[in-house]
């Protein structure tokens, strides 16, 4: 009997010990579902300090003086402002950690050797881009050599409207052409670029090269193409859904205008668009450029729109643009 209380007694201890370091372990990280940013810039610093960002910030457009001048001001009233990186070093560590924390397989264009560093420590989660936005960037032939080496899987960022040009202008056709031969998706810059753009970048920004319809000439020439209007074309919606109606590869990205526009613009921007039946065709991205928390800033506004099913926050989320870049093929040359 007092061997049988010795064994039930050891047991008991040995249960405990178990039990108790079971406790004391965590539990493991549960993994957010997958996300797609489809529009992320590659940026160096350097001496350029952005300042403080208040998401929303243009829900006041005051216009100003000549006398005074524009400038890009990010900077408003807010409780919360999103801190800019400090430095290159930074914003590099604070971004490959926000899309491994959050799951986020990423569209990347911009600078080169920021872009190769990225794309270097985060493999299977750089989409690497590069465009073309007037012929003087890049020859042709040289864009041709880039595109064919198989590390660009996207043409992006293409923004002729900055040179007060049509994304249909001739001068560009060479270039759409390799995309549309090596059946590459091509991102290309339509809509607003903020409060008084023309005059803090110059005369040659034109808010009518905004217009997504001028799409129309190109897709024409290159029917195969896959074109994605970046920034949702805000606010040419309308000229937008006709785009879309006639042209089923086309499909548009919520970038920029997401983080800095009055939520209620942008709310009532992608239920016009899902009302119009576009809501396989939305696509999440953020135009990150200097601002690590853009990223959860932008996220949540999709994933606590009271308007959208869980189907269609997945689907702006993920679905629509892995279906879009056939993500899964695409993964294969990663």
């Amino acid at each position: 009997m007092k061997t049988l209380l010795t064994a039930v007694s050891l047991l008991f201890f040995l249960s405990s010990l178990v039990f108790g370091q079971a406790n004391t372990n965590p539990p493991p990280k549960k993994q957010m579902p997958p996300i797609i940013d489809i529009h992320v810039h590659s940026m160096k610093i350097g001496g350029f300090q952005m300042g403080d960002l208040c998401p929303w910030f243009l829900k006041d457009m005051p216009g100003t003086d000549p006398k005074t001048g524009m400038t890009f001001n990010v900077s408003g009233d807010c409780v919360d402002p999103i801190k800019a990186a400090k430095d290159d070093e930074e914003l590099t560590a604070a971004f490959l950690e926000t899309i491994e924390r959050l799951n986020i397989t990423a569209v990347v264009f911009g600078d080169a050797d920021v872009l190769y560093k990225w794309k270097n420590a985060a493999p299977g989660r750089i989409i690497p881009g590069i465009g073309v936005s007037n012929a003087e960037e890049i020859t042709v032939a040289a864009m041709r050599d880039s595109l064919s080496s198989g590390y660009y899987k996207v043409m992006s960022e293409c923004a002729p409207q900055y040179n007060g040009m049509s994304p249909s202008d001739m001068s560009l056709d060479a270039y759409f052409a390799i995309a549309e031969e090596l059946d590459l998706p091509v991102g290309i810059h339509m809509g607003t670029g903020g409060n008084g753009m023309t005059n803090i970048t110059g005369s040659n920004y034109r808010a009518a090269m905004g217009n997504p319809l001028l799409l129309e000439d190109l897709l024409h020439r290159h029917p195969k193409l896959r074109v994605w209007v970046q920034h949702a074309g805000y606010p040419m919606i309308d000229e937008l859904i006709a785009l879309m109606g006639c042209n089923a590869y086309v499909f548009l990205d919520i970038s920029g205008f997401i983080w800095s526009y009055p939520q209620e613009e942008i709310h009532a921007t992608i239920k016009r668009l899902i009302q119009a039946g576009f809501g396989k065709r939305i696509m999440y991205g953020t135009d990150f450029i200097a601002w690590p928390r853009m990223i959860e800033a932008s996220i949540s506004l999709i994933q606590n729109a009271s308007y959208l099913t869980e189907e269609q926050k997945r689907d702006i989320l993920y679905n629509n643009a892995a279906r879009f870049l056939r993500l899964e093929e695409l993964k294969k040359n990663m």
